[in-house]
């Protein structure tokens, strides 16, 4: 890990006390799927802990069961235990509901919290603006051993869901709002808790939870992102206030942005519900699940939240920076193939019609150890549609009327007619070979474009998963209307051809179509329905 200004504070406070137990957390709440924003975060905690000899707490935030789902814990130790990282301790916010109930009655005893009967939307009329100052609710001044019975009667279910909810009491006026007497406790009723049940009908408020459920987990460094800073001011206040010894810190970096994608999960549920995207899942979306579905390897993803490092500076990561890493990892243990994926059939006239030529070529430029395989060149090929134009350009660097290229492997080819269908598209190009050209030695060949080919006799039908950036835009995190932002081609299925011997040819269901990028074999895919999601692609392939 790249040394940070977290680490720094965290040396410092090792100098002043030796005795310092370095502890932190990653405390998802389970709304949703984890996203590469989320990875960052649980590589900063853990890489923290672990060089530091200390500990890393995985903590489900469950204090709403409005809005979460047992499904999602489930999801988020898979994409946990997928990047390959174990944490010491899993623990769940519900676990201290009743110690948090009691650290409430402390600041109701002490004045400083009040059971307020303002509904939800006249709370946040009362609670002004940056502008305009708040007002009091007509229920501040209640007196202590009344706001300690009606918050009693809220446990006990004696009120309905937004009739009433216990709010701290600190100041109207405070510059930052959420000081403005935040929330503390709300009713939540019709919706059963996954581990409590129905034991609770009232539920804290994350900001109440959070900072108590560092310091019953002796947290000694509580590091989140840039939005929770207003958020820090509230943390301090409350366990100042409840009376708590050896407080945790809290520390905020700044969060990810990438170009042309978001990192919202509120977002992510509108675009699965506005069937943008499939699900979770979903390629085109930068969720743990959807990275690991289109291919992507937990080294790449770690090697990357390492890279861009840990600042407070907020900043926007070109999409490229991830591809790399990605490329990276894969170049050196991945066998290379051909295929097709946007075909035109070429005709090599002067080739007879039971014409074979086995041609052996490395499975890997570089590698050797990785071996080789056998390519066969026949009369009839398959091109990519893109290594072709119509009309003669001398400095041109495809395949047109008169003009030559050199078959990858294999020889040089010179278009020579074109058969068109009655609907004035291309059915076939004819071509002259040249046999003297195999030879990588012959002079003409340095003249040539080199484009890749498939025989179409030894090859098999393909779909080919092409995904893009999901918007238009690079910037969204201001957006409000993402929707208008959408790309309508982030996804592009081709049909084309690989070689009928690729399966022998993947690795950990890994290849490299040659020219076009890396795949990963679906895992839905049989030797009759293959499909390969492109993973990234190759630097010049459009």
């Amino acid at each position: 890990m790249k040394e940070n200004f977290i680490e720094k504070i965290i040396k410092k406070d090792i100098k002043n006390n030796k005795d310092i137990k370095i502890k932190t957390r990653f405390p998802p709440e389970p709304n949703g799927h984890l996203h590469i924003g989320h990875a960052k975060s649980i590589f900063i905690n853990f890489s923290i802990a672990k060089k530091y000899n200390g500990k890393c707490n995985l903590r489900f935030d469950d204090t709403n069961p409005r809005k979460e789902n047992k499904k999602y814990i489930t999801s988020i130790k898979k994409d946990i235990k997928w990047l390959g990282l174990k944490f010491n301790n899993i623990k769940y916010s519900s676990k201290y509901f009743n110690k948090f109930y009691k650290y409430a009655i402390i600041l109701i005893k002490k004045g400083l919290a009040y059971v307020d009967n303002l509904n939800k939307k006249d709370i946040k009329k009362y609670r002004g603006t940056l502008n305009k100052k708040g007002e009091n609710s007509p229920y501040r001044n209640r007196k202590i051993m009344e706001n300690i019975f009606l918050f009693k009667k809220m446990k006990k279910g004696k009120f309905n869901e937004g009739s009433c909810c216990l709010r701290a009491k600190i100041s109207m006026s405070s510059k930052i709002i959420i000081m403005r007497d935040p929330v503390l406790y709300r009713i939540i009723k019709k919706y059963k808790h996954y581990k409590t049940k129905y034991k609770w009908c009232i539920y804290p408020t994350y900001d109440f939870a959070h900072c108590i459920s560092d310091y019953i987990e002796k947290i000694s460094h509580s590091i989140c992102t840039l939005e929770f800073l207003d958020n820090k001011t509230l943390y301090n206040w409350i366990l100042k206030n409840i009376d708590v010894k050896k407080k945790p810190r809290q520390y905020e970096f700044s969060r990810l942005n990438i170009e042309n994608s978001i990192l919202s999960k509120r977002k992510i549920k509108l675009l699965i519900k506005n069937k943008i995207v499939k699900n979770w899942s979903d390629p085109r979306l930068l969720t743990i699940s959807g990275l690991r579905k289109r291919g992507y390897t937990p080294k790449s993803i770690m090697k990357f939240c390492n890279n861009i490092g840990v600042t407070k500076k907020e900043s926007l990561i070109q999409i490229s920076n991830l591809e790399n890493h990605i490329k990276k990892d894969l170049d050196k243990k991945v066998n290379r193939a051909m295929a097709v994926i946007n075909p035109i059939k070429i005709i090599i006239y002067n080739l007879p019609d039971n014409y074979k030529k086995k041609i052996i070529i490395p499975n890997h430029p570089k590698i050797k150890k990785l071996g080789t395989q056998n390519i066969i060149l026949r009369r009839e090929i398959y091109i990519e549609k893109k290594d072709f134009q119509e009309n003669y350009k001398k400095k041109s660097k495809k395949l047109c009327l008169n003009g030559t290229v050199k078959l990858r492997y294999s020889y040089i080819i010179k278009a020579k007619k074109i058969k068109k269908n009655k609907f004035n598209k291309i059915k076939a190009i004819y071509c002259k070979y040249y046999k003297e050209t195999l030879s990588k030695k012959n002079k003409k060949i340095k003249k040539n474009s080199i484009i890749h080919w498939i025989s179409k006799k030894d090859s098999i039908n393909s779909k080919f998963k092409i995904y893009k950036n999901l918007f238009n835009i690079k910037k969204l995190d201001k957006q409000k209307k993402i929707i208008n932002y959408v790309n309508s081609n982030s996804l592009i299925i081709r049909e084309g051809f690989v070689q009928k011997d690729i399966f022998s040819k993947i690795i950990k269901n890994y290849i490299q179509f040659e020219r076009i990028g890396y795949f990963f074999l679906d895992k839905k895919s049989t030797k009759k329905n293959v499909t390969f999601n492109c993973v990234v692609k190759l630097k010049n392939h459009k």
